[in-house]
Parts: structure tokens; sequence; C-alpha cells
């Protein structure tokens, strides 16, 4: 067994000993489950029917082709009868077979004859095959009630969940990404590893000066405006903007190499990038994300996502940063410099890996902060488009009837688990990587 193996295999049985996390672990592996297997838990097309002596997959069909159509014959009048299986209602028709989802509702789903807070043990109706509006089955009662507009309350926390799962871990990931990247900038060099000519220290900072007024004020609109049209527009915009910045630096700096005579100065890379994070972290987060959500004009998931990320990672540069400034002093790092390894080698190969276990546990915690912070941002009704159900709108509905207790109860409960879930792993992961608690 590999040294990598063998540590994977020592975290694993140190975390299989705290009993909450462990149980937490497998209830995320169900709640990954539910996400991916959400359109076919909740739906409102049958996962299985035979119509007309024609055998249909609904559920299936659909599900990477929503406006699927397909038509059958008619006995009685011997015409084919077309079905556009996303608004065919399939209650109604006479159907020799059916199998439905447990939860026979879409989330986005209005059902106009369960409307205005029907209650999870109020009378709920249906139309039938025959037109005839009557008392519902066992299968198409609304377990856990519905809002104002007939949305199924099980089924908005059945695709709910992979909404929530998806917040956490690319909201993280976009903070791993970037905190890692600033942060083991700032441990690495820390204030006398970068030296750099004092000609060009100097005139790199009119060049930062330029480089961001051209690339950020001069290109205000644009970027708002891409950002605007889509996430991958904004972000192709956002990094033309960050090139031009770097280019223009880069430029200036270059311009001191034609003073000879200058002697080399020590860049304070750590005093610069540890400034710029105290100054993130003491701005209230969630104010924050409302304000830079309240610059767009169209709402977007994606768009909340990447802004909880940004504004999560410099605690992640943080942790990433302290790891570094410890490491870079061992010995396997100090010889490493005078066999002639790069800057990119030693940090990517040999000091990263080994800095990593503080950025999962921050990781496991911060999701569990970034499906809070989504869920606020929902029920105020920002950043989120209002089709897009999610635990915090349900719960932002309950405010037009105080009387609706379910609209409160089942999606704060969901989200009550969920983060309490992600903080218990946080807490198994932080004690299986003490090397202290090593058996």
């Amino acid at each position: 067994m590999t040294r990598g193996k063998r540590h994977t295999a020592q975290t694993w049985q140190q975390f299989r000993k705290n009993k909450p996390a462990l149980v937490s672990f497998y209830l995320l592996v169900l709640f990954v489950v539910i996400a991916l297997c959400s359109d076919l838990i909740a739906n409102r097309q049958p996962l299985y029917t035979k119509y007309r002596g024609k055998v249909f997959y609904p559920a299936f069909q659909t599900l990477f082709h929503k406006t699927l159509t397909d038509s059958t014959l008619n006995p009685a009048t011997q015409k084919y009868e077309k079905l556009q299986f996303d608004i065919t209602d399939w209650r109604e028709l006479e159907l020799e077979k059916v199998v439905w989802p447990p939860i026979p509702y879409s989330a986005a789903q209005h059902d106009t004859y369960n409307m205005d807070y029907a209650a999870p043990s109020g009378n709920h109706v249906y139309k039938n095959s025959k037109g005839e509006i009557t008392s519902a089955p066992y299968i198409f009662r609304h377990h856990l009630g519905t809002n104002r507009i007939g949305q199924d309350v099980a089924a908005g926390l059945v695709h709910g969940t992979g909404i929530a799962i998806q917040v956490g871990l690319v909201a993280m990931g976009i903070a791993a990404f970037f905190g890692i990247l600033i942060g083991a900038t700032a441990g690495y060099f820390g204030d006398d590893g970068l030296r750099v000519n004092r000609a060009s220290y100097v005139l790199a900072f009119p060049g930062l000066f330029f480089g961001y007024f051209y690339g950020f004020v001069v290109r205000k609109n644009i970027l708002l405006e891409a950002f605007d049209s889509g996430l991958f527009l904004g972000v192709v915009q956002l990094v033309l903007s960050l090139a031009i910045l770097s280019i223009i630096t880069i430029g200036f700096a270059y311009l001191g190499r034609f003073f000879k005579k200058s002697r080399k100065v020590s860049v304070p890379v750590d005093i610069f990038i540890s400034r710029i994070i105290e100054i993130f972290d003491s701005m209230p987060a969630l104010l924050l994300i409302i304000t830079i959500s309240s610059l767009f004009v169209e709402k977007s998931l994606t768009m909340v996502m990447g802004i909880i990320g940004f504004l999560a990672a410099p605690r992640i540069a943080r942790l990433i940063r302290a790891e570094f400034l410890r490491i870079r002093n061992l010995e396997y790092v100090q010889s490493a410099r005078p066999l002639g390894m790069g800057h990119i080698r030693i940090i990517f190969r040999h000091i990263l890996p080994n800095a990593l276990a503080p950025v999962f546990v921050y990781m496991a915690f911060g999701i569990a902060s970034a499906i809070i912070a989504e869920s606020s941002l929902s029920f105020l009704g920002i950043g989120v488009p209002p089709e897009t159900v999610t635990w915090g709108s349900l719960i932002s509905s309950a405010r037009d009837d105080y009387n609706a207790w379910w609209m409160v109860v089942f999606p704060g409960l969901a989200i009550f688990i969920t983060v309490t879930m992600y903080n218990l792993i946080g807490e198994g992961l932080r004690d299986a990587l003490d090397p202290r608690l090593k058996v």
C-alpha cells in the first residue's frame, strides 16, 4: 500500500469512530441520491404507463427532451392523438396501466384544484379521467401540503435538495480555487521571498492603476451587460479584464529592466494580500452578497453561487497562507530549492498536498454556510429566479399566510438537518485529520 493510500485509510478509520459524523456522511450520500433522482421521485408524469395499447415511459423519456411528443391511435375515431409529454395531464387520461412516482407532482407545477395553502391533513381534490372533480386518492394527495399557488411542498423539498447541494459544492469549489491560489502566493513568497528590480517595483504601481482603470472602469458597462446575458459571457469578460490588468501591470514593471543600476528589493506579497483579506473579512458577508446581487438585472442561481464563493475565498486563503508559512521552512522544502526546482513545482507538488487538510475541514463548514446564505437570499427574493423552487423560497411563500405552518416547518427542518449534517462532517474531518489522534 502506497503512503497516500495508507494515509487515506487511516483518515477514514479515524473518521468512522465519530458516529454522528459517520451517520451524517451516509445521510449526505442519501441526499445526493435524492438530488440525482429528483425527476424520478417527484414528477407529474408517470414512470410507466400503457395508453391505448401503447407503452410510454414519460418520466424517463423527458429527462433529456422536455418537449418530447408521441401519438396514439384513437380506436373510436381512427385518428392519431398527439401527446406532448410536458403539458399532458396524464391523470385525465384513461390509462390501462400506470406506475406513478412516489410524489406525482413537479416542483413548479401549479395544482389549480388545491391552491391557497392546502393543509397536509385537509381535503384534497383532483380531476379524474371522466372529467369529474372528486376527492383525491392517497397517491394524489399533497402529503406535506401546498403553497398559495398550489405547488406541492414535498416536490419542492425534493428538487430543492439538488439546489442546496449544488450551491454548497459550487460555491466552495470557487472559494477553494481562488483561496488556494491567493493563500499559496502569500504564504510561499512571504515578505522577502520575491525580489525584483526596484524600478520595476515602483513602476508596477502606476501600471496597476492604469490596468484597473482600463480593465474595470472603462469596461464597466461591458462587464455588467455580459453578466446580465449569462454567467459564461460574464466570466469571459471578467477574465479579459483581468488579462488587461495583468498585461498593463507587467508591461509597466518590465520597463524597470532598462534601469540597469537599480538594485533588487523584496516585494511584501504577504502584507498586500493579508491586508486585502482583512478588508473582506471585516465586511458583513450577507449584506455584501445582497449589495452585489442587486447590481445585476437578471436573477441567477449561478450568479449567487459565484458571489458566495468569491466572498468565502479570503478565509480559505488565510488557512492556506498559514500552512504555507509553516511548511516552507521544513527541511524537504528547503532542500528542494538548491536542487533547481522551480517555484511552481515546489508549491503544487511538495507544499500544497500537505497543506490541504484545514481546507477540507473549512469546506465542510463552508458548504453549510453557503446553504444558509442561499436560503436567506431566496427568502428575501434576491438573486434567485422566482421560478426556481428552493427551500428558502418555500419558507418565503409562508409570509402571506401565517397559519400555513407546514410552509415553515418542513423546509426549515430540511435546512436544519442539512446544515447540522455538514457541521458534523466538518467536526469529524477535523478530528480525523488531526495527527495527534492517529492510532
